[in-house]
């Protein structure tokens, strides 16, 4: 948005970009870096806006510049609340300084520096996420004709593509992405100008305010600002990652299950910090990689509860859900955890004659006698269900593999199936 006056854009600038421009380190868009991009945007829009005298802005401006260098030295203190924050301003501008505080308080301040944090974190969240998902995508192309067991209530029920049963994962990580989109666009609303319950008698411009800040628009019920959306935030974050956690958890499981097996048809690649071996038994590979994204997974889960109990039965307007630090780090963990199932993917090794013998050893395609009969034959399905489950039954009575089974009593058991009732009595396939 441009300057009203011009010779301010330059004036300003030249005081305030050295603030910015002090250091090639990344840039640390903590409490401190968004209270002091508050203060500059405000130096800039009260002073074009004539709320502020412009002969008192360039020493403002300097005093602004001035903490935020100072702030930016190795080991230097970071102040993370306006009344920690302000008295380095006054000591560095005087106390014409806060005459910035026009229309202001730590409510909506802090607010917003605490959307700001959030919304930066769920960028982050969402560029992991989609890296995950692309190496999930990549992965099921590759094994796309990759037939495996796929399992029901921890039983093996029916055949199916690798590729199509990760896709099925992706989807629901695709879900997690709209969570992410639709809970993003939430949390990017500007409180600033809102004061503290009910506004402010100050004639600012409070869209302008958001457009500076980065924000697509303002929250616009003062009370809800601080005292309502402000908690509500964190709580619908927590949910998302939440989300995504048990879906991490879930896949994991799945592969898991493979370990307790004597020939598994899914593994982790050894070594490279995916595996390591027992220290007591030799034949023994433990999947490490696999137990700690499983628990880091489960502590997401706790991480993201805690908003939600501090905010339980609690009045609006107290601080219990609204910390920075707790709701930082629940989403760091997630990023954690979809950084460690992304190299899982990669480290996965499919054997796909292991898991083709092991469904020629199970009957998981036996639906397929019901499913066939009703097409093909009108056989009503509840019919083909009990005749296929008998074939099942005297098959693990007598240790016969589906490739085995003799069609002479696959006739017989049919035979007994509908004796007595108007469909075809001979196996009509």
């Amino acid at each position: 948005m441009p300057f009203k006056t011009p010779f301010l854009a330059g004036a300003l600038a030249a005081l305030l970009m050295p603030a910015m421009a002090q250091t090639a380190a990344p840039v640390v868009r903590d409490e401190f870096f968004w209270l002091g991009e508050i203060n500059k945007a405000t130096a800039v829009i009260n002073t074009d806006e004539g709320l502020l005298d412009k002969s008192m802005t360039p020493r403002i401006a300097a005093g602004i510049a001035k903490v935020l260098q100072d702030g930016a030295q190795p080991k230097a203190k970071r102040p993370s609340t306006v009344i920690t924050f302000e008295p380095l301003l006054i000591e560095a501008a005087g106390q014409d300084v806060t005459l910035l505080h026009a229309g202001r308080s730590s409510q909506d301040m802090h607010a917003t520096y605490r959307a700001a944090i959030l919304r930066d974190g769920l960028l982050d969240l969402a560029e992991q996420l989609n890296k995950t998902s692309g190496a999930m995508v990549k992965l099921a192309e590759k094994h796309a004709g990759t037939i495996v067991p796929n399992y029901t209530n921890g039983v093996a029920a029916q055949p199916n593509s690798y590729g199509h049963y990760l896709l099925g994962h992706a989807a629901g990580l695709e879900r997690d992405a709209q969570r992410i989109r639709e809970t993003y666009a939430r949390v990017d609303r500007s409180p600033m100008g809102t004061t503290v319950l009910n506004g402010t008698s100050w004639p600012l411009n409070r869209t302008r305010m958001a457009d500076y800040l980065g924000f697509a628009a303002t929250v616009d019920n003062a009370y809800d600002a601080a005292q309502i959306s402000s908690a509500d935030e964190p709580v619908e974050v927590g949910a998302v990652l939440t989300s995504i956690a048990l879906h991490t958890g879930g896949f994991i499981e799945d592969v898991m299950s493979q370990y307790s097996q004597s020939r598994p048809w899914i593994l982790l690649q050894e070594g490279g910090g995916n595996t390591y071996v027992s220290s007591a038994m030799p034949q023994k590979r433990n999947p490490g990689l696999l137990n700690n994204t499983r628990r880091d997974a489960s502590q997401v889960i706790a991480l993201a509860m805690v908003p939600l109990l501090q905010a339980h039965n609690l009045p609006p307007g107290m601080p219990d859900a609204k910390e920075v630090k707790s709701n930082g780090e629940m989403v760091r963990s997630t990023i954690g955890v979809l950084r460690q199932w992304e190299r899982i993917l990669g480290a996965m090794v499919i054997s796909p004659e292991r898991a083709l013998e092991e469904l020629n050893s199970d009957w998981t395609a036996s639906q397929e006698l019901a499913d066939v009969l009703m097409r093909k034959h009108k056989l009503p399905f509840r019919v083909g269900h009990h005749f296929a489950s008998e074939v099942v039954e005297y098959a693990k009575a007598k240790d016969i593999k589906p490739l085995d089974f003799p069609y002479a009593e696959a006739q017989r058991i049919y035979a007994d199936t509908v004796k007595g009732s108007s469909y075809a009595q001979v196996l009509p396939m």
